[in-house]
């Protein structure tokens, strides 16, 4: 398991520390809107965690270009500062959840040492402070894959302090489940 950095260590810290959240398979490393002048300590704090993909919630600050120089994709789902994310960006949101977390079931791990070896990959989402829209996907994630919305919020607000304001907190207790459950029935 990775553990934070020490921020003392470092020698120009980030102003507010990334949020690392990790459930299950998914993980999520939540953090303010990076600039240009701080840039490369971002991209430090995203090679650390492994970060494949940076989700930009706000208007964005910086080019891309660098980013994607790195290996990381950006995408830019923006949304209304404190309040829920539209269908199309929780669709999009869902869907690359699916493509980085869920394996097909050939790749359970045959080399289980090489399996224990091999970083797990983490998307990054950010809005300008980290507290709101980035928070509230990641609730959204977490949801999807069984926890209870309060739950999911409370855990979120335990490792990020002050995220999810009581609109997207409103919003988020009555979020339903997309995904269908593992066990299924059919009645005929």
């Amino acid at each position: 398991m990775l553990k934070p950095p020490s921020y003392a260590k470092i020698q120009k810290p980030l102003l507010h520390p990334p949020t690392y959240i990790a459930y299950k398979n998914i993980r999520f490393l939540i953090t303010d809107t990076p600039c240009l002048n701080n840039m490369s300590r971002y991209i430090k704090e995203f090679e650390r965690w492994n970060v494949t993909d940076v989700v930009r919630c706000c208007e964005a600050t910086y080019s891309q270009t660098l980013l994607n120089q790195h290996g990381i994709q950006v995408h830019d789902w923006t949304f209304s500062d404190g309040g829920p994310p539209p269908k199309c960006v929780i669709d999009e949101w869902l869907d690359l959840i699916d493509v980085r977390f869920k394996h097909p079931e050939e790749d359970t791990y045959d080399d289980f040492y090489g399996a224990l070896n091999k970083q797990q990959p983490c998307i990054a989402a950010h809005c300008v402070a980290g507290l709101g829209r980035a928070p509230v996907l990641v609730a959204i994630a977490l949801i999807e894959e069984g926890m209870e919305p309060l739950d999911s919020i409370a855990f979120i607000r335990n490792l990020r302090k002050g995220s999810i304001n009581n609109r997207q907190l409103k919003y988020l207790e009555s979020y339903k489940r997309r995904k269908r459950s593992s066990v299924s029935c059919c009645i005929s």
